[in-house]
């Protein structure tokens, strides 16, 4: 059976991977895509401290419940987010970051 270690390194190795690739990559969709992994590292992490975290012997489901606000963030994030890049991308006719510097159309 796994321990909280072990979902804690998932998480982490899920974390630091999209921190890397929000880091080093140019593409908007593809630093999109790091972001949306990187919530879904700390979504493991809260889910795992709330599997092993027993208080007083029952178990306790308050970080459980984040998980599912966080998701429902994130999918309006999502929706929000990919309407904004394809807008830039019809304006600009690219998705690298280096090429949207302004604000402005």
């Amino acid at each position: 059976m796994p321990t909280l270690a072990n979902y804690l390194i998932a998480s982490g190795l899920l974390f630091a991977t999209g921190l890397g690739i929000v880091m080093l990559r140019r593409s908007i969709i593809v630093i999109f895509m790091g972001l949306e992994l990187m919530l879904n590292a700390a979504n493991l992490s809260l889910v795992a401290f709330s599997r092993y975290g027993l208080v007083s012997g029952h178990q306790n489901y308050n970080a459980q419940i984040l998980v599912f606000f966080i998701i429902s963030v994130a999918a309006a994030e999502v929706a929000v987010g990919l309407a904004i890049i394809v807008s830039l991308y019809r304006a600009r006719q690219t998705t690298h970051v280096e090429d949207l510097d302004t604000l402005k159309f």
